[in-house]
């Protein structure tokens, strides 16, 4: 269904849409998560147990509830995901010293590997997206996006 970059003509959504840069930013993360998710997938990972491990691996332990806070997940979805991960031997949970009644999650050294691959395969899917973009175009994309977002990349 694809004519080069784009889409034929009768299926692309309104002008009125397409010129508006809230819709094309809306329309690219749309994009960019289903070619992770599916890049993920394929390799037996999902995006949130990716956020997870890098979560857990850069903050070298966290809270249960802090790390659902930083990814934006649900408290309930946060104890199915480390139940998951810790199946896996990819995380353990220890009691925390300051708190007895919370857990701190930490990342095992397993956990290392995985995020490493993990990260490989979002690296290839960000390739792809931006494959028709220069070094410098891609350099000022990611410094519009922080700007719009107000995060740092690093």
């Amino acid at each position: 269904m694809r004519e080069g970059h784009g889409l034929r003509a009768e299926l692309l959504p309104p002008a009125e849409l397409r010129g508006r840069i809230s819709w094309q930013l809306a329309e690219a993360g749309r994009r960019a998560q289903r070619m992770v998710v599916d890049r993920l997938s394929e390799a037996g990972l999902t995006k949130n147990h990716h956020g997870a491990l890098a979560v857990l691996i850069e903050a070298e332990g966290i809270t249960q509830a802090d790390l659902g806070r930083r990814l934006g997940i649900d408290r309930s979805d946060v104890v199915a995901m480390i139940n998951a991960l810790e199946e896996e031997g990819l995380v353990r949970r220890t009691p925390d010293r300051t708190d007895r009644r919370r857990n701190i999650v930490v990342a095992t050294p397993r956990a290392h590997e995985v995020l490493g691959r993990a990260s490989a395969v979002v690296d290839e899917v960000n390739e792809m997206l931006l494959e028709g973009l220069s070094d410098d175009e891609r350099a000022t994309l990611l410094a519009l996006l922080t700007r719009i977002t107000g995060m740092p990349c690093r």
